[in-house]
């Protein structure tokens, strides 16, 4: 962690050197390799937005990350901060305001000049209360507006109502947008630009030909001159596309089919360890969802939670479903993130029997072999996860085989990505979500769109006007007095107490965290996968495709 107690100002002259030694480190000698090729790969999903001021999906994130020009980049292999559109940047004493200087000469993939007002111009958009941007959730420390000063053409200054821990590694997550471009957010600064998109079918990117990067030989990155996108929901086509040679990499392996490409291909298998990502289970509490009372009831009792997470074998999931690449979860942070786990929590153990008691506590009961609530309600319920994802249809299963073991029935119920996202976003119709959480940064101030009671990814009861619980207020206070300290044992200490109350209270039931598994052909060269996402094309712009 960076301290704020005095103003850090960092510099593209200072992380030259560094920048350097990393390039040569996970790339390769660029001489042997001419530019060209195209690489290829698939999106689970279809993106759910090109505007990357409103991206909350995994699909809408990779493509963010490849076409959008950042301010400030997290290095995934070092997680350092590495200079990008901002030449240097400086964070006030008092947390509440960043000063950038920017790079000049560069162009937007249109051709419109990019310069501070641009800068300005998505800052505002970004914070606009209207837009409810999930990234500018992660900068809403305080109430009030943020200000922006364009003081020059290269220089800007950006600043908060409150301050805010950790500001410059949160603008990794900000693509900056024209003020000026007829095109609006399909003209970009990153390495790629959108050229062709067939929905349901598949997304074409092209090499911006204003990129602005070089590497050491003079030559204009990225190497590649496209990246072809194919939103393919089912893993088995995937994985059998990648056997023949149609795509080149799998960001994300499930670890059944890396047992599988390990036995016959070893090559072009790669476990970077534990991740950040986690898989939960969360029921529906939205007071305007059209499921039964009585049900909301169930859902909104802690102690029904609870006993529904004592009565989970996380072990069978990592066992079974993911063959020992994975870990039972303690809570909403990876062991893998050292500094922000809180080491005094304790992994759920499986316990069926105080499952039981639990529930028998809380006025439910046991009728032949049935659970019952204190109405005479049977306790049945759905849980819904997306098709085509086997390892959580697994999970599901086992899930459902656990709960049978103290009464509860469990329908399991698959659906399209998209459809499953309408259910939990729009309708709220549904019962129970199985699904994950990719963290792409180790700062909780990444994770502001989740736990804020207030955010649209508060997924149990998402935008509450005002909190519903005192724990959900409670919450709210904590991140954001953590995202507010200059001291980031004070935001440890807040930040531990939010874990804690997610371990007692249980909006998510956390289950697992999964190893970072990938697969890249031996024809991709210059690929280091990581833990952090995106896992094999973080450094795309560097990629290359032999014999091109």
């Amino acid at each position: 962690m960076k301290r704020h107690s005095k103003a850090s100002t960092y510099t593209a002259r200072s992380c030259s050197k560094a920048l350097a030694v990393i390039l040569c480190a996970v790339c390769f000698c660029s001489a042997a390799l001419a530019q060209g090729g195209e690489l290829r790969f698939c999106l689970r999903s279809e993106p759910k937005t090109f505007d990357p001021l409103k991206v909350d999906d995994d699909a809408s994130g990779a493509i963010r990350y490849l076409t959008g020009g950042v301010l400030i980049r997290e290095n995934r292999q070092t997680q350092q901060l590495e200079p990008e559109l901002a030449l240097s940047w400086k964070v006030s004493k008092d947390g509440r305001q960043i000063s950038f200087r920017l790079r000049s000469g560069i162009f937007f993939s249109d051709g419109t000049p990019f310069s501070a007002e641009d800068v300005a111009y998505t800052i505002q958009q970004l914070m606009d209360p209207a837009l409810h941007s999930p990234t500018g959730d992660t900068f809403r420390s305080g109430i009030g507006s943020v200000e922006t000063k364009v003081i020059s053409a290269t220089q800007v200054s950006i600043r908060f109502p409150a301050p805010v821990a950790g500001l410059d590694r949160l603008f990794d997550q900000v693509a900056i947008l024209s003020e000026h471009s007829l095109k609006k957010e399909m003209a970009v600064l990153g390495p790629f630009m959108v050229a062709d998109y067939k929905a349901g079918s598949s997304i074409i990117l092209r090499r911006n030909p204003y990129y602005w990067k070089t590497d050491a030989q003079g030559r204009k990155l990225p190497y590649l001159d496209s990246i072809h996108l194919d939103i393919q929901p089912n893993r088995d086509v995937e994985l059998l596309r990648f056997k023949r040679g149609e795509i080149d990499l799998i960001n994300s392996l499930d670890s059944e089919y890396f047992d599988k490409l390990s036995a016959t291909s070893p090559q072009v298998v790669h476990d970077a360890g534990p991740s950040l990502d986690s898989e939960q289970l969360w029921f529906n509490q939205a007071a305007k969802s059209p499921i039964p009372g009585y049900k909301k009831n169930w859902f909104r009792s802690t102690a029904f939670r609870r006993a529904i997470s004592e009565a989970i074998n996380r072990d069978d999931l990592s066992r079974v479903v993911y063959h020992g690449h994975a870990q039972p979860a303690f809570g909403p942070v990876s062991p893998a993130n050292k500094f922000w786990f809180d080491n005094n929590l304790k992994p759920q153990t499986y316990d069926p029997e105080t499952a039981l008691n639990t529930l028998q506590n809380d006025g439910f009961r046991i009728e032949n072999g049935t659970l019952k609530d204190k109405d005479g309600n049977s306790v049945v319920f759905s849980i819904i996860t997306n098709a085509g994802n086997k390892a959580r249809e697994r999970m599901a299963v086992l899930i459902q085989d656990d709960l049978q073991k103290i009464g509860i029935h469990v329908n399991v119920v698959t659906l399209d990505f998209p459809s499953l996202i309408e259910r939990m976003t729009q309708t709220f119709d549904y019962e129970a979500i199985l699904l994950g959480l990719t963290n792409v940064d180790l700062d909780p101030n990444g994770e502001m769109n989740v736990w804020l009671s207030s955010s649209e990814n508060h997924q149990w009861n998402p935008s509450q006007k005002v909190p519903e619980t005192t724990w959900e207020a409670e919450m709210d206070r904590l991140m954001r007095a953590q995202a507010s300290a200059s001291d980031p044992n004070k935001r440890k200490e807040a930040f531990d107490r939010v874990q804690e109350i997610v371990a007692e209270q249980q909006p998510f039931i956390f289950l697992i965290n999964k190893n970072a598994l990938s697969a890249v052909s031996t024809s991709i060269h210059g690929a280091a996968p990581v833990i952090l996402s995106p896992q094999t094309y973080w450094n795309a712009e560097w990629l290359t495709v032999a014999g091109k």
